[in-house]
């Protein structure tokens, strides 16, 4: 994905960066990058944050887990919650 795609992508989420260039997603939204290099395939669900450094992404999940991919191999973006438009997903018999 380049540069001006993941600016798009964030632009349609309507998520902005902060002072620092990080850009967190409101609680109540969850966000899941998929990623691919050489034919092996990765997926980051629950991301919290994303800050971009220079063609590297490091992306916090809500479970304080860190990556830190090539923004090149991100090939798809899901939302969902406030960011991506529809409700938050909730397991059944969990209120």
């Amino acid at each position: 994905m380049t540069r001006e795609e993941l600016d798009l992508v964030l632009k349609t989420l309507q998520l902005k960066a902060d002072k620092d260039g990080t850009i967190t997603l409101p609680d109540d939204a969850s966000a899941t990058m998929y990623v691919a290099h050489d034919g092996a395939g990765l997926s980051v669900s629950k991301i919290a944050s994303i800050r971009q450094e220079g063609d590297m992404l490091i992306l916090k999940t809500q479970k304080k887990e860190v990556f830190v991919i090539a923004r090149s191999d991100v090939y798809a973006v899901a939302a969902e919650g406030a960011a991506g438009g529809s409700p938050a997903r909730r397991p059944a018999g969990f209120a």
